[in-house]
This record gives structure tokens, C-alpha cells and sequence, in this order.
């Protein structure tokens, strides 16, 4: 059965999952880039990044490789393909993250600027979605083909899904940084009238992981 999953989705320790002012320069916002230092040194994303076996293993790593097991589609907010707001003015330009990507399957952009999809190296391709949040799950759970659908962001994209009920299950690292403003991931979100409860917690020196997990209801 196919999940909806978040995984290794960063916020400060006052809550917030990116800085302000992003752009080209700042795609985290400023100050954003300080959450992700558990993430980025990991074995796991070095060798998604760069197809090298360098980094650090132990708790970061293994919360990142577990990120990635049986994922069979992405789902992404336009900020986490890139700061373009409004039509696309240069579709020669193919996304923050280089000729390959670290997603290797079909990734589902939220829009509202339709787009050819882009092959890209490593088994990414980009499909760029103009229906909401409903189709894109719609099309990224038949891409997967019978695997998990991961949620990648950015915060508001995360908020949508958790407020319609569609996320079955969350890992957050609590990233030891104040922000002070940018994207709160859970403002105006009760997750626990929505149904979801803290199922594992672990800690290392740059994160506290926790997961959270929601159990459908008998009518859904």
C-alpha cells in the first residue's frame, strides 16, 4: 500500500522550515542553509548529491537513508524547484539542483505555470502540475507504482497536505538554530486533532529526530 511520507524536513527550534527572503542566492532563505547541518555531510546525501561514498554515517545518516527507502515519486513545492514566481521567463533554466538531481524517480512540481516536463540525469524527471495538491498526489501515487509518495516541502506545500488529512507519516529534525522568521511548517496546524502521534524521537549532535504518524480512521 502505497504511504505519503515527509522525511528529513528541517525547522529551527522556533519552527520555522526555511528563512526569509529567499532567492536565487538564499534558496533556504538567509540563515536557512545552518539547519541542514546534520543532512549534508551524511553518506547518504553525499552520495545522492554526488554519487561518492564520503560522509558521515551514525544517527543523521541513517534518519536520511531511511528517507529515501521504497520512494517511488516526489512531491514539490515551486520553491524547491526554484525562486521563480509568475510565468516561466527562461525554460532553459532546469531547477536549483544541477543536471542530477537527488530525487532519481518522478517529481511533481505544484504550479500554477504549466510546463514541459525535463528529463534529467539520474532518473529524475520534472512534471509540473496545475491542479492542486489533489491531482499531484493523484499522479505521483500511480508513478510509484505500489511505493511511498515523498512529500519533500517546502513548508507550505507540507501544511496543505497535513491539513487535507494526506500525510501518513512525518520526520522532522529539529535543527539546534533560531530563525526568527521565514516558513513556519506548523502554524495554524493541530496534529493532534488531526490524529498524528510522536512514535520514535532520537537525538544527535546537530538534530533532535522525531517521527510522527497518523492512523486512519475506519471510515477513511
Amino acid at each position: 500500500m502505497t504511504r505519503v511520507r515527509v522525511e528529513s524536513f528541517t525547522i529551527s527550534i522556533d519552527g520555522y522550515g526555511a528563512g526569509p527572503d529567499q532567492d536565487i542566492d538564499n534558496p533556504l532563505g538567509v540563515g536557512g542553509m545552518e539547519l541542514h547541518q546534520w543532512l549534508f555531510p551524511t553518506r547518504t546525501l553525499q552520495r545522492s548529491l554526488f554519487g561518492n561514498n564520503d560522509g558521515t554515517t551514525g544517527i543523521d545518516d541513517d534518519f536520511a537513508a531511511r528517507g529515501f527507502n521504497n520512494v517511488g515519486a516526489w512531491i514539490l513545492g515551486r520553491n524547491m524547484f526554484g525562486p521563480i514566481r509568475g510565468e516561466w521567463p527562461d525554460m532553459n533554466w532546469k531547477g536549483w539542483w544541477g543536471d542530477s538531481p537527488p530525487y532519481h524517480v518522478p517529481t511533481f512540481i505544484l504550479t500554477h505555470y504549466a510546463r514541459p516536463p525535463i528529463e534529467m540525469d539520474g532518473g529524475t524527471t520534472f512534471h509540473f502540475v496545475t491542479g492542486g495538491i489533489h491531482e499531484a498526489l493523484d499522479r505521483a501515487r500511480e508513478a510509484a507504482n505500489g511505493m511511498d509518495v515523498r512529500i519533500g516541502g517546502g513548508a507550505n506545500t507540507i501544511r496543505q497536505y497535513l491539513s487535507a488529512g494526506l500525510i501518513d507519516e512525518l520526520h522532522i529534525a529539529i535543527s539546534p538554530v533560531l530563525l526568527g522568521r521565514g516558513e513556519p511548517l506548523f502554524e495554524g496546524i493541530d496534529l493532534r486533532t488531526l490524529g498524528y502521534e510522536c512514535v520514535e524521537s532520537a537525538a544527535s549532535e546537530k538534530a533532535t529526530h522525531i517521527v510522527l504518524r497518523r492512523e486512519p480512521h475506519a471510515d477513511e
